[in-house]
């Protein structure tokens, strides 16, 4: 346990000293408050916002839009990329969109969601699911094209079909690799959805830092900023965890 609570300190320690010296420059005089707020400051907006259920509400709206989707890019992505690895028509056919898809810078996409689907939460979705679905389809497709033949070959041998080997020889073997290409497009759900929100949104945390900073409440703004980059940090955590108990079996 001690042990561990030192791993824990040094490991976030880089985090711990750039609080500090955000502390130290804001007390120093050296820039205006307003730049660099105090902790203290951010804090006490913070509590305000929460209070008011400004920032509660808003959270509510930014998380329902990576929530939808992230499981909507997961479900598709996953399915995409199985198969694309065990039908090689599907793979033709998709894998030129990929190819296309891959290089756009997604928030290239924001504008056109917002004309196709209004500002409501629609186009926020729509612009999360593009951005996830890429890594989590690539991943799930390398998983699967590396999944040992042999057991596929065994399998079948005993006359399992295919949706069965699918089920239970390639998608346990290529578990590993479709998690971590749902950590990868979580993080990017995150960046996605205040991204869009900052540009075409009537709500949630991009519109919400958009206005603060425009109303010069700038002690909100980087509390709320602050509450964005929390957020994502406890669900990388939590996805950790669950990541750890679904592949215990792979070590055991």
């Amino acid at each position: 346990m001690g042990f561990k609570l030192v791993t824990d300190i040094v490991r976030y320690l880089p985090i711990l000293i750039l609080l500090a010296a955000w502390e130290a420059v804001a007390r120093s005089g050296a820039f205006s408050s307003d730049l660099f707020p105090p902790l203290f400051k951010i804090g006490q907006s913070w509590l305000e916002m929460v209070a008011s259920g400004e920032l509660t509400s808003n959270a509510a709206v930014s998380l329902y839009r990576v929530a939808i989707g992230l499981l909507s890019a997961t479900a598709v992505g996953v399915l995409l990329g199985v198969g694309m690895a065990v039908w090689a028509p599907l793979r033709l056919i998709v894998s030129p969109f990929l190819e296309l898809f891959y290089p756009i810078p997604k928030v290239a996409l924001i504008p056109i969601a917002a004309i196709w689907l209004g500002f409501g939460d629609g186009s926020k979705i729509l612009v999360v699911f593009l951005g996830c679905i890429l890594p989590i389809t690539l991943s799930a497709y390398n998983g699967a094209r590396g999944t040992d033949q042999f057991l596929i070959w065994s399998a079948r041998s005993m006359s399992a079909s295919w949706p069965r080997v699918i089920r239970d020889v390639i998608v346990p073997s290529s578990l590993g690799e479709i998690l971590n290409g749902i950590r990868t497009a979580l993080a990017l759900s995150f960046m996605l959805v205040v991204g869009s929100e900052l540009l075409v949104a009537r709500d949630g945390f991009g519109c919400l830092i958009s206005f603060l900073g425009g109303t010069g409440a700038y002690s909100a703004m980087f509390a709320v900023a602050l509450t964005v980059a929390i957020l994502g940090f406890a669900a990388d955590r939590i996805f950790l965890a669950i990541t750890a108990r679904a592949l215990r079996w792979q070590t055991a």
